[in-house]
């Protein structure tokens, strides 16, 4: 498992402490830093998954370290009733979430001439749909408590259109314009919405399954930082986000790819 905190110290962010943070896909990879992340400011972190053993793991680790222990709860965030009411059930326990970060997500690939139309709503029921009604039951949450920040990891894959990710790259590149649409809509509210674009993130599923060490080294001749991306360079851009740091930062796209783009 990745530790979010064992290398470096990162900058401490006092508006983010007792915060009430809510992540979507929290167990593994890149939701795993950011739940460590947000836990090591001093947050109340909620999150949930599917991965039941690994998020149990990662809250282990966490109140190891003398963090808060995050509230989790196995949850298929395809399930438009089920994800809303795990959103209902973190604000009974951490209060009215002021953070929410959209980062579920399931790169599975399919050859577009074969794909079905089945497989492709699934993959939109988990790549695309859940960011938008997370974030309509966090709105009077946030419009409640005076604002909040509303982060959505979206994909460079949008800019590029690897092969077989169609269903994927449609979501990713719809979550831009969820991202735009709610920054106008809930602005009103002091509402913030951006989008994190990251690259190719070195998470242990990425090594196992595509990373490999051939494309590994065919990636490295296309960035500028010649260097592994890691869960926890996209987190830290998460961190500045939500914090009051960023307060009049919305309707944007941040890329973090190692200078790939």
């Amino acid at each position: 498992m990745y530790s979010y905190s064992a290398h470096t110290e990162y900058t401490r962010y006092p508006s983010l402490a007792g915060r009430s943070v809510f992540i979507t896909g929290g167990a593994t990879g890149i939701g795993a830093a950011l739940v460590e992340a947000f836990a090591a400011q001093g947050a109340r972190v909620a999150f949930v998954d599917i991965d039941t053993a690994g998020a149990l793991e990662l809250c282990e680790v966490i109140a190891h370290k003398g963090f808060m222990r995050p509230w989790f709860e196995t949850c298929d965030v395809s399930d438009t009733a089920a994800l809303q009411q795990s959103i209902g059930r973190a604000r009974a326990v951490n209060g009215d979430i002021s953070v929410l970060i959209n980062n579920a997500a399931n790169d599975q690939r399919y050859d577009t001439r074969s794909m079905t139309a089945e497989l492709w709503y699934k993959s939109l029921a988990i790549n695309l749909h859940p960011a938008f009604f997370a974030a309509q039951a966090v709105q009077p949450m946030m419009a409640a408590v005076g604002g909040g920040s509303i982060i959505n990891i979206s994909s460079i894959n949008v800019e590029f259109g690897p092969p077989n990710l169609a269903s994927y790259i449609t979501a990713k590149a719809g979550i831009l314009g969820i991202s735009k649409a709610l920054a106008t809509d809930y602005g009103r509210d002091n509402i913030r919405v951006n989008s994190i674009l990251p690259g190719w993130v070195a998470t242990p599923k990425q090594l196992e399954k595509w990373l490999s060490p051939e494309e590994e080294e065919e990636l490295m001749k296309r960035v500028c930082l010649k260097k592994r991306l890691g869960a926890h360079d996209v987190a830290n851009l998460a961190l500045f986000l939500a914090a009051d740091d960023s307060a009049m930062i919305t309707s944007q796209e941040f890329i973090v790819d190692g200078g790939r783009i």
